[in-house]
């Protein structure tokens, strides 16, 4: 069953217990209700994509626990080729959905990243983490499982660590540890694609001392498991699925949501840390390279979908796309910088002895700095292409557009160069969408912080270095100190 199909995924989301709510309402099939539809759409054409000939390349791999083709977002990453196909998976789910699909991503990274944390703690400590990850490596291969991400903790007030919260809920901790498991509870917070996911990886938000020994924890649930709800989150989509025509215009999406843990029961075998704080560093450092490395590739991939975007508004507003030569060229350059410089992260990194390949961090998270600003001059550079149709949000409703008794003079009105009113309206929709709708979510803090990424490039940036190479060029004989504060 490792390459099971759409049908096979959406029938396993369907036999669920209903634990998701969104506008007070618990959502009975994730896979018809129209607050999370459009998210498992877009992850079921990941799912499809490994049995297209064309794509398959991308969206398989080659199991080093089975020994067989199996989805490319459950494999192990072992070498840098192996996580550059990550990144080029990832530009190709954009291709596809235009969105996020956070369940084919955050998950798999948070499986490898534990890879080598496991290997690690088990020397040190005489645990067998590593080996119950393995066994739930299998599994996650095996059934080709969507699993979500949760790293993020609502953290509370920022000047004081998570023991010292008047409200210990905040961050997700352990509340028990039994012979058989331990019990959790708490939140996680802005959690993506975990209504189209089966099962959620949860880790560390933080690196933690003594003190906080209670919230390193790392381990897998089922979506659906007693003691946990789910509240989706409010979305610049939200609303679309209330309209018609090309008021939708696409069929994906993204969610985001908030986990909140009533004393949930977590088998052992199914927990991979559990109060061992030391190791949180490095989890923290490796899991936020890695993917800061690879979501240049996402942000390339949505840019590849407003170039043609972009090409496709000014053919029917009238205009040769190579009038626009010049921002069509920078929309290119500032997609392919991204990419880029997150395949070189991933290329200067290292294979952990465990057999994990870790990217490098000072450069995955100079990455994430560009991750947070060029794609929004993609974006401006597409509205500009576009004109006032794609930015002043004066189209009308599809309902308004085949009105039987004005709806003739409004299409006469959209009509401009090649195609009809409604195709070029559809692409003004879409371009609305990808850059100041329900597509923008992501850049900015998709991955993390800019300003955190910020704090890790200037720690790990050598800066002595530099200003000894500074300092033999220009001959001094004297040493110029930091001031101290």
């Amino acid at each position: 069953m490792s390459l099971r199909t759409r049908e096979e995924y959406l029938a396993s989301l369907r036999s669920m217990r209903p634990n998701i709510h969104k506008f007070g309402e618990l959502i009975e099939d994730v896979t018809t209700h129209p607050a999370t539809r459009r998210v498992v759409e877009s992850h079921a054409r990941g799912i499809d994509a490994a049995h297209d000939p064309e794509l398959a390349g991308v969206f398989t791999a080659d199991s080093k626990l089975l020994g067989r083709p199996v989805h490319r977002n459950t494999a192990q990453m072992a070498t840098a080729e192996d996580m550059i196909a990550n990144s080029r998976f990832k530009r190709k789910m954009y291709h596809l959905t235009g969105s996020c699909t956070g369940g084919l991503c955050a998950g798999w990274h948070g499986f490898n990243v534990m890879w080598s944390v496991t290997h690690e703690i088990d020397q040190e400590m005489g645990t067998d983490y590593h080996q119950r990850l393995q066994e739930w490596g299998r599994h996650f291969q095996e059934k080709g499982l969507v699993v979500s991400g949760a790293l993020t903790d609502a953290k509370g007030n920022r000047k004081l660590k998570p023991h010292q919260q008047e409200d210990k809920d905040l961050n997700l901790h352990i509340k028990e540890v039994r012979e058989d498991g331990i019990v959790i509870r708490g939140a996680k917070v802005m959690i993506c694609g975990t209504a189209a996911a089966e099962e959620i990886f949860l880790l560390p938000g933080s690196a933690y001392g003594e003190t906080d020994k209670d919230f390193a924890l790392s381990c897998v649930v089922p979506r659906d498991i007693e003691g946990l709800t789910i509240v989706e989150a409010r979305h610049p989509s939200d609303g679309r699925d209330l309209e018609e025509g090309f008021d939708n215009p696409t069929q994906t999406g993204i969610t985001q949501a908030f986990l909140l843990f009533d004393d949930v029961f977590v088998p052992k075998e199914r927990v991979f840390m559990a109060g061992e704080f030391k190791f949180t560093p490095n989890l923290l450092t490796r899991f936020t390279a890695a993917y800061r490395s690879c979501i240049g590739a996402c942000v390339a991939g949505q840019g590849d979908v407003m170039v043609g975007a972009a090409a496709l508004i000014a053919r029917a507003n009238g205009l040769a796309a190579k009038t626009f030569r010049d921002k069509l060229t920078m929309m290119e350059v500032l997609n392919e910088t991204t990419f880029a410089l997150g395949v070189g992260a991933i290329a200067l990194g290292y294979q952990h002895p465990s057999g994990a390949w870790v990217a490098d961090s000072l450069t995955g998270h100079a990455n994430k700095v560009h991750v947070a600003t060029l794609p929004y001059e993609v974006k401006r550079l597409c509205q500009e292409i576009g004109g006032g149709i794609v930015e002043t949000g004066c189209m009308p409703s599809f309902k308004d557009f085949v009105n039987p008794e004005y709806g003739g003079f409004i299409q006469r009105l959209l009509k401009a160069g090649q195609g009809s009113a409604e195709t070029r309206t559809r692409i003004a929709r879409l371009i609305e969408w990808l850059t100041v709708g329900g597509a923008i979510p992501g850049c900015m803090h998709g991955g993390g912080s800019p300003d955190g990424a910020r704090m890790v490039v200037y720690g790990l940036s050598p800066l002595e270095g530099y200003a000894g190479y500074a300092k033999n060029l220009a001959g001094l004989k004297e040493d110029l100190a930091e001031p101290g504060k």
